[in-house]
């Protein structure tokens, strides 16, 4: 089997914003407890970071972390977890108990230590959005900002990026509106919120997913009520593998594509200029949060950070992960940023034990190649080759792709979706030269070489040639021909 692949390094689908590379950290099973945060264990500081978590956060390069949810923030009050004194809540969003001995200034903390941006997601009302951007970002003199700085940050946290609540299109979320009841809340927030602080970053809830009976007219209806007083809708996208249906499966990408491409449709139907804030993202066998963890949560009573959505990831998953970030490289032309959900414990790419290691699952490895290697501009790509057939998502390229470039570097990631045979694959680069690549293929446990690839490069641009092995991700890494 083969296919070609043609770009021109002048023609761009835009620049690869880095905000591209997010995660998220929710108060749920044992993201935050026994996670990132777990005082006394060997590696952790007397903050009670965990060092090894926060060394392979580093390793994977997330560059912004939502936080505290999710479904946990409809029923978040922010000030329980500020102060000396914190009391002990029930959640009962995940059905939980909420200790918060971890809050905004850990989180902040932790983030800070980490490298990354925050982005906050509040509980609408008016008054409490109003109140925790005044307690973060206002520099002093007013009842809430000198209650931070008693509580030790002196400085203002300076968050940028704030969601206007979650998922509140969704019959299961505590905070459930109609888009009008939803749409003119969020205005109405969105409008203090810039009076307060006239430089944060707003993201509007958007559909749930796009299996939503509103999907669409929920969209139009919240676009209206927030114009110019928003930056970005929020698009959530989750994809298991149903009946063993890998072929489906593995074309996750495509209907990632579909989704984005359908919610810019509807922006610019009612005249909107924001972005799209895929802001939840991943692989997730959501069967088994129906038939294991939710009984769990009932006959074990209300317990803190009980293990909720524990996925063990394999390389299939692995790869369907390398494509959706290629998918979304394709659309940085209107996705402004995104998050995959989650980071610690909870569907994430890293995993712990209380007290015990911290380790890599297999989907680590392509959100880290790709938050590292993907710079400069998203090339539009064509396509010419075998395609195949799937029973959710119709017919579909036989390898997923997307490119980047900076300068005299660049990068090919590539997903075989063919599971039992090889394919040959041609890229043809115009107006580049590069040398012969550094190529890398997913295995279980890791990247390893890819032997073979080749490069030849003339005036008019380059060559590359790659043999992609059965059900793989690879990447393929451009340099100068002098490098």
């Amino acid at each position: 089997m083969s296919v070609r692949i043609e770009a021109d390094v002048a023609d761009v689908v835009g620049p690869v914003p880095r905000r591209l590379f997010g995660s998220f950290v929710e108060h749920l099973g044992r993201a935050v407890y026994t996670g990132i945060h777990e005082p006394g264990h060997s590696t952790s500081d007397g903050r009670g970071f965990r060092g090894d978590v926060l060394e392979l956060v580093r390793e994977l390069g997330p560059t912004v972390v939502r936080y505290p949810g999710g479904n946990f923030v409809s029923a978040y009050r922010w000030e329980d977890g500020v102060g000396p004194d914190r009391p002990v809540r029930l959640d009962p969003a995940w059905h939980s108990v909420e200790s918060n001995r971890f809050g905004l200034h850990e989180f902040a903390a932790w983030a800070e230590a980490a490298g990354v941006e925050v982005m906050y997601a509040v509980n609408l009302g008016i008054q409490e959005a109003a109140d925790v951007l005044e307690y973060c970002n206002h520099p002093g003199g007013t009842e809430l900002s000198e209650r931070r700085r008693a509580n030790g940050a002196g400085r203002p946290f300076g968050f940028r990026l704030w969601c206007l609540g979650n998922e509140m299109d969704g019959p299961w979320q505590i905070g459930h509106k109609t888009a009008d009841e939803y749409g003119r809340l969020a205005a109405e927030t969105a409008r203090v919120m810039r009076m307060i602080d006239p430089d944060v970053e707003l993201v509007v809830a958007g559909s749930s997913n796009a299996e939503m009976p509103t999907f669409g007219e929920w969209e139009r209806t919240v676009l209206r009520h927030t114009a110019g007083l928003v930056d970005h809708i929020s698009l959530h996208a989750y994809y298991q593998e149903l009946d063993g249906d890998t072929d489906s499966y593995l074309a996750s990408a495509a209907a990632l594509d579909a989704y984005i491409r359908t919610t810019a449709g509807i922006i610019d139907e009612v005249g909107s200029r924001v972005g799209i804030s895929v802001d939840e993202w991943n692989v997730w066998d959501q069967r088994r949060w129906n038939s294991t963890d939710q009984p769990q949560l009932v006959a074990g009573g209300w317990q803190e950070h009980p293990r909720l959505l524990e996925d063990t990831y394999d390389l299939t998953d692995a790869v369907v992960v390398g494509s959706l970030l290629s998918s979304l490289l394709r659309n940085v032309d209107r996705v402004t940023m995104a998050n995959q959900a989650q980071l610690v414990n909870v569907i994430a790419p890293i995993r712990t034990e209380p007290g015990g290691a911290a380790w890599r699952q297999p989907t680590f490895h392509p959100f880290r190649l790709v938050s590292s290697l993907a710079r400069g501009v998203s090339l539009r790509l064509g396509f010419e080759g075998d395609r195949i057939r799937t029973a959710q998502h119709s017919e579909v390229d036989l390898v997923d792709v997307a490119a980047t470039v900076d300068e005299s570097v660049g990068a090919v990631f590539l997903t075989n979706r063919a599971t039992t045979t090889s394919t040959d694959v041609e890229i043809r680069l115009r107006g580049a030269r590069f040398g012969v690549p550094a190529a890398e293929t997913l295995t279980a446990t890791g990247p390893v070489p890819l032997p073979g690839a080749t490069a030849t490069s003339d005036a008019k641009g380059t060559v590359i040639t790659a043999t992609l092995p059965p059900l793989s991700w690879t990447v393929l890494r451009l340099a100068a021909p002098d490098a």
